[in-house]
């Protein structure tokens, strides 16, 4: 959420940089100015009318201590008068405070001024790609068919159990995946974040408190016997491990990392871009988080960008980084790198991360904060995918194929067992 010191210290320039992000209701910013004017207003008249009670009600004691009753009486009367007044003062002022919440979490974060301008992923920026697209033999296939022919996954089976966007990953497919599992949390742990295993349900306040309410609630499945939502990315429970907490400056940076099944609805997607892996509504995804010194967020980014960078290496799979522009940004992400892998099978790339820095969006929702100096502040939030695996398995199986199976990058022979399925 942002805060409201941001929108009043230029609100030409907020408006001018939630146009890059595609907005379509600057007029927002002036309401909520507005109604932070009416909240101070009220917020004074009732301190103001507050304090005339507390005075009369001293005089009161006062003059009573004197044996002087009537000028007392008089004196009550007064009181009353104004706590009369405190009452309607109260509702307008509890009204206005909440008209004020529900409009600012209506507004998205402010992109940085290094998101490049453009409303679709064709105009997202390319800035680095890395690794050789393979040339495959003859026989080469998609990875949903060689799945079947190496009986990795039953994407039939997932529809009859729950329905389409369910895999069932089988036998040796089953294996690969707690294989990359496995491996990509040993390798961030290795870099120094703690592994975290947290709820796969989150309440609202958890939902809230990451941006997905009230944005994203139509791509979250919702248990409404209980009011909880499963989770769309562990970004959720993680970075809300610290929700309505002060942290100490000598505590930063916390650096978090756990492996979860995610939910998504995906609603409205359809077509060739969702056959076999390529779009699910359960995946499974190692998910690294950050919270920060404000001074040290873009620094920290670059480092994650990086760190996701050699993963992907790793592994041996063509991949390109893109620096999304602001119309193919999330609702809460100030800046946003997108990791994609080349299908050699598909011949097409593959999004298997976004790494994101949210600034003070998330935190400020949270009330995520750490004291320096005696002064507290809000931390900056980070995540990044590392990696989400259905895309990552899909590449890996299409571009390593050959006559004889499926040849695995060194780095998963020991996790796999084996040098090839």
């Amino acid at each position: 959420m942002l805060q409201l010191a941001v929108l009043r210290a230029d609100t030409e320039k907020v408006k001018e940089r939630l146009a890059i992000k595609n907005f379509k209701e600057p007029e927002l910013v002036d309401a909520a100015i507005a109604l932070d004017d009416e909240r101070r207003r009220l917020s004074t008249q009732y301190d103001e009318t507050k304090a005339r009670v507390n005075a009369a009600s001293k005089e009161i004691g006062a003059l009573m201590a004197k044996g002087q009753k009537e000028e007392a009486d008089t004196k009550k009367k007064e009181v009353e008068a104004f706590k009369s007044d405190l009452a309607p003062i109260e509702q307008r002022l509890a009204a206005t405070e909440q008209q004020l919440s529900e409009l600012l979490v209506r507004l998205p974060n402010l992109p940085s001024e290094l998101v490049p301008p453009g409303k679709t992923p064709e105009e997202n920026v390319t800035v680095h790609e890395g690794g050789s697209k393979p040339e495959l033999h003859a026989g080469a296939v998609p990875h949903w068919d060689l799945a079947k022919r190496h009986d990795l996954i039953d994407f039939e089976l997932g529809v009859k159990i729950t329905g389409a966007g369910f895999p069932v990953y089988k036998g040796k497919g089953a294996k690969l995946q707690r294989a990359l599992i496995q491996y990509f949390l040993d390798y961030n742990t290795a870099a120094g974040y703690l592994e975290m295993q947290v709820p796969h349900m989150v309440n609202e306040a958890s939902a809230y408190g990451t941006g997905q309410l009230p944005d994203k609630e139509g791509q979250m499945y919702h248990v409404t016997a209980d009011n909880l939502y499963l989770i769309p990315t562990a970004e959720v429970p993680v970075t809300n491990i610290y929700r309505d907490s002060i942290l100490k400056d000598s505590d930063l940076p916390v650096k978090l990392t756990g492996y979860t099944p995610c939910f998504r609805r995906e609603a409205g997607s359809y077509g060739k871009d969702v056959r076999g892996l390529n779009r699910l509504h359960q995946f499974d995804k190692v998910e690294i988080v950050q919270l920060v010194h404000p001074s040290r967020s873009y620094e920290v980014l670059d480092e994650m960008v990086a760190h996701v960078e050699k993963l992907v290496q790793s592994l041996g799979l063509p991949y390109r980084i893109l620096r999304l522009c602001g119309g193919d940004m999330s609702f809460a992400s100030a800046l946003t790198y997108d990791f994609e892998v080349w299908s050699a099978a598909q011949q097409k790339w593959l999004e298997v991360s976004s790494v994101s820095n949210f600034e003070s969006y998330q935190t400020n929702r949270m009330k995520a904060r750490f004291k320096e100096d005696g002064k507290t502040q809000l931390l900056h939030s980070l995540n990044g995918s590392s990696l989400a695996l259905p895309r990552i398995l899909a590449a890996l199986l299409e571009n390593n194929q050959d006559e004889n199976g499926i040849r695995l990058p060194p780095v998963l022979h020991r996790y796999y067992g084996s040098e090839m399925i």
